[in-house]
């Protein structure tokens, strides 16, 4: 239809209609108004000429209807890919395809897909199709042939099913008969040869030694107790691999080597590995094998990590201006790695930096030269807690803004190449946006209709990834074998042993006994009361301070002896950098505490994302504090949910069946390295603090070491 408006009249490019219902699916129903030609001085709609010249006051608009598939059965899906109209919803196909993994296989797919070949015939005999029956035939085959196309492009790993490939083997038998000789054809068999050759380079590879394997028995061992750490500090040489250590070469040098390794692992990631309904069981028995692409970049991240640990504390020794002068070339490093925009070892890096380990060598940072100091406290700004992480957000969009030249018109290896290429993301931002969006939105809807909208909400995350991917094909880096030799020579430690050699180099001073890592557990009674005494009493304009907020938070950047911070954390050393000092378990993703999901729009009841929660309802993150590392998981949690039903699903989605729920305690994560005691009984929607993150962790209660709760006041 058309409409004749006028000038001023500010009319919204699309405006959602309803919805509607065909053959059992869901359509969401937009209109579009697009602008059409104007009207030339004195002419009619018509095309004759008006006796007067009115008409060029107004402009021609044409509204159009627009369906876009929400929700449907598998049946329905299926049939779209083929029979959708590609000019009004160009999003579907390219959303199922990367999607469909998670909820149904790609061989139950193909089943649906694929029409058997035409039956053989006798000869002679012909079977005669009106011409209508032979046009929607081949439109049809066409229509399939095109799919296919794209799936192979996009997405040939669907199609990896060692040893035989099955799914892979009849979509090369259909092209062989309803595309012979085609584009489709030919990438379907060299998909096939590729994974039947790489199947053999990989048997080839487990019968030769691993290059980078040392001789049997050497393994490297640490000092289990500080007593061993001091017994054995001599003995620390004979762990110093053979050639160059990794910070003997320069600050270019290895940024541009862990560029280059984050680059190549990261481009090899499978965008469908990323969803949260995949990631989220990688640690279900059994599932040892999944996401192997988004398990080798956070094995990377983790080796980055350790790195660092290791090289600032692997030499209890050392005086403190030397350990400065490493800590000093970590930040350059960094710094460098942001040059390069490399955001995946920069958040690495600084992760290391602020762990409890060496956050809390207080000497060695009083050593630290002013102008590397600030360096790391606006690096740390980046991926600061204190706005959601919404500046590497920000950052990380900019960078993508940035045109990337061509590469003809750069020698490889120049500077300009090196900046401009990129960026390399963070993958835990998107990581824990997918988590989030899997927890908030469900997988079916009444009537077991597949929530399709909630795929292309996973898509458009996902579709970002692709296009990165893409941009960091820019990059023109060459691999330095001494530098990549030392990185994987580089000793590592676990957190215990970090922990443990740390207060050897600095051991704890008797005014502050405290670990580091130990949080105060805030007792609830006082901030209930006031919650209770604000609900009855407090004027509606008053806004007065939530108890439970913490006093001895840090603003970004800020030394813990900035005037600010009136109760620094037990152990906090008066002269460390940084916000503050997390947590020494760095595992990659929605497993540490980072970036908040940003809110969505939502199908049916709103179920809203971290940040931005609505009046009775919030996603958590529920980590166990055990040797595993600080990994979350995901909850609803409702105004009506107690600490049991809370501490239960926790336990379910860590899969955790012995001890019960009852042996558990539930603790928020607050700022100030401190967290909220959720008592057994508690309604935790109203029990935890409304201004804190939502992270929480459970711990066991027998056996549990917990510091006296503190009340604040």
């Amino acid at each position: 239809m058309d409409r004749t408006v006028g000038k001023e009249l500010n009319l919204a490019p699309l405006q959602d209609w309803g919805e509607e219902t065909e053959d059992g699916a869901v359509y969401s129903v937009s209109l579009r108004r697009q602008r059409s030609q104007r009207l030339s001085p004195g002419e009619r709609p018509g095309g004759s000429q008006a006796p007067n010249r009115a008409a060029d006051a107004f402009l021609h608009y044409r509204t159009s209807k627009v369906r876009a598939l929400r929700a449907a059965p598998l049946e329905r899906l299926v049939r779209e890919l083929v029979s959708g109209d590609r000019e009004q919803d160009p999003g579907f196909v390219p959303a199922f395809l990367a999607t469909h993994r998670a909820f149904v296989p790609t061989a139950r797919v193909l089943g649906l897909l694929l029409p058997p070949p035409p039956p053989p015939l006798p000869s002679g005999v012909k079977i005669k199709k009106t011409e209508g029956q032979e046009l929607n035939f081949n439109k049809n085959l066409r229509a399939v042939v095109s799919v296919l196309g794209s799936w192979l492009r996009d997405h040939p790993q669907d199609f990896h099913d060692p040893p035989a490939h099955s799914a892979l083997g009849s979509v090369c038998t259909f092209l062989g008969w309803a595309a012979p000789g085609g584009a489709e054809a030919k990438e379907a068999n060299r998909l096939l040869g590729d994974f039947l050759e790489e199947a053999e380079r990989e048997q080839e590879e487990e019968e030769q030694p691993d290059p980078w394997a040392g001789p049997p028995g050497a393994a490297q061992t640490w000092p289990s107790s500080p007593e061993g750490c001091m017994e054995e500090e001599e003995g620390f040489q004979g762990f110093v691999p053979k050639g160059p250590e990794l910070l003997d070469f320069s600050v270019d040098e290895v940024a541009e080597q862990l560029t280059l390794m984050d680059v190549e692992l990261f481009s090899r990631v499978r965008p469908c590995e990323c969803l949260g309904s995949v990631w989220s069981q990688r640690d279900r028995p059994g599932a040892a094998g999944t996401a192997p692409t988004v398990r080798a970049t956070v094995a990377q991240f983790n080796k980055v990590t350790g790195c660092v640990l290791g090289s600032v504390l692997g030499a209890p020794g050392l005086a403190s201006p030397q350990r400065a002068q490493r800590l000093e070339k970590w930040i350059r490093i960094a710094q460098r790695c942001r040059e390069l925009r490399n955001f995946s070892s920069l958040r690495a890096i600084l992760s290391a930096l602020q762990s409890n380990p060496i956050y809390r060598l207080k000497r060695s940072w009083g050593a630290v030269s002013r102008e590397p100091l600030s360096t790391f406290r606006k690096l740390s700004q980046i991926f600061s807690d204190e706005n959601n992480h919404l500046s590497s957000r920000e950052i990380l969009s900019q960078e993508e803004a940035v045109e990337v030249p061509q590469q003809e018109d750069t020698p490889r290896g120049s500077l300009t190449s090196k900046l401009s290429s990129g960026p390399v993301p963070y993958l835990g931002t998107f990581l824990t946006d997918l988590v989030m969006l899997d927890t908030a939105l469900p997988d079916m809807l009444e009537g077991d209709l597949i929530n399709f909208e909630k795929r292309r909400k996973e898509w458009e995350i996902l579709a970002r990834i692709q296009q990165l991917q893409r941009r960091c094909q820019s990059y023109c880096l060459s691999p330095h074998v001494p530098i990549l030799a030392a990185l994987r020579a580089q000793r590592q430690l676990s957190e215990e042993q970090s922990y443990r050699i740390s207060r050897v180099i600095e051991p704890p001073a008797a005014s502050c006994p405290s670990s580091p890592h130990i949080r105060r557990h805030i007792s609830l009674t006082k901030r209930l009361s006031a919650k209770l005494s604000r609900e009855k009493g407090s004027s509606p304009g008053g806004s007065p301070r939530d108890p439970s907020s913490p006093t001895s938070s840090l603003s970004p950047g800020s030394p813990p002896s900035s005037p600010k911070t009136k109760d620094p954390p037990l152990g906090t050393p008066t002269a460390s950098p940084g916000p503050r000092g997390p947590s020494t378990k760095l595992p990659l993703g929605p497993d540490i505490p980072g970036p908040r999901a940003q809110a969505l729009p939502l199908s049916g009841p709103h179920v809203p994302l971290s940040g931005q929660q609505s009046s009775d309802t919030r996603v958590i993150r529920v980590s166990i504090d055990n040797d595993h590392g600080n990994l979350y998981r995901s909850i609803l949690l409702t105004s009506q949910d107690k600490a049991p039903s809370v501490v239960q699903r926790a336990l379910q989605k860590h899969n955790v069946v012995q001890p019960g729920a009852q042996d558990y305690q539930l603790f928020q994560v607050l700022p100030g390295d401190r967290e909220l005691l959720i008592p057994d009984n508690a309604n935790v929607f109203y029990a935890m603090s409304p201004t804190a993150p939502e992270d929480f962790v459970l711990r066991r209660k027998e056996g549990a070491r917990h510091p006296p709760s503190l009340s604040l006041t």
